[in-house]
């Protein structure tokens, strides 16, 4: 990949940063976001740092085993789950992991976001299950993911986070808002004291209009 091609690409991820730190999505050193720029090759965020004011020059590569590449800083801590998720989907170059409120504290409750109740769930993300919780930045954390990251592009890590991943960074970025949202929206319809899921034959329509949509 040609030299301008990476540095647009780290622009992005900054970006990507700075978006995550706005919304409120991480604070502090919090999340942790990742591209695949080519089979062995992967870009990183360091750890300690905050995701809202990086520069291209602290950023991280490494290979598919974990080893740094270049950077002078340490990857991120979660750097094992990033991992685990391009060793078990080839389809996917972008992993971003972040703690949104509203979407951890379903993670704290319990609750996974299985069953839909809006069309976006079905035409965007898919169905969000919810993990066992393991300790952050150990190899327990992609032992809990991996079987559920292999069938979903979202997982909410019990106790812990969301992560989502994409074919590119702002397809893993917007799984993340879209996840927010309808745990946001879960939420107050929880409080207002209802939920009216969606019937299988209305998802089973949205599906169909979904795998219309790709084939275009």
């Amino acid at each position: 990949m040609p030299k301008a091609s990476y540095s647009l690409l780290k622009k992005e991820l900054i970006q990507v940063g700075k978006l995550l730190y706005q919304k409120n999505f991480v604070v502090a050193s919090e999340g942790n976001i990742s591209l695949k720029l080519e089979e062995n090759k992967i870009l990183v965020t360091p750890s300690g740092l905050n995701k809202g004011f990086l520069d291209q020059k602290e950023l991280v590569t490494v290979d598919s085993s974990g080893k740094k590449l270049s950077g002078f800083l340490n990857p991120s801590s979660e750097l094992k789950m990033h991992l685990a998720v391009y060793g078990k989907r080839k389809d996917l170059r972008a992993v971003v992991h972040a703690h949104p409120p509203y979407a951890t504290a379903l993670t704290v409750a319990g609750q996974a976001l299985e069953n839909f109740f809006l069309p976006e769930a079905v035409l965007s993300v898919g169905r969000v299950p919810l993990s066992d919780y393991a300790t952050p930045t150990t190899q327990a954390v992609p032992r809990v993911i991996e079987d559920m990251i292999a069938k979903h592009d979202a997982v909410l890590i019990k106790n812990h986070g969301l992560i989502t991943c994409g074919k590119d960074l702002w397809e893993a970025y917007f799984k993340m808002e879209i996840v927010e949202k309808l745990a946001q929206i879960f939420v107050i319809a929880r409080m207002l004291g209802k939920i009216d899921y969606l019937s299988l034959e209305q998802v089973q329509q949205l599906e169909k209009v979904r795998a219309s949509l790709l084939t275009k």
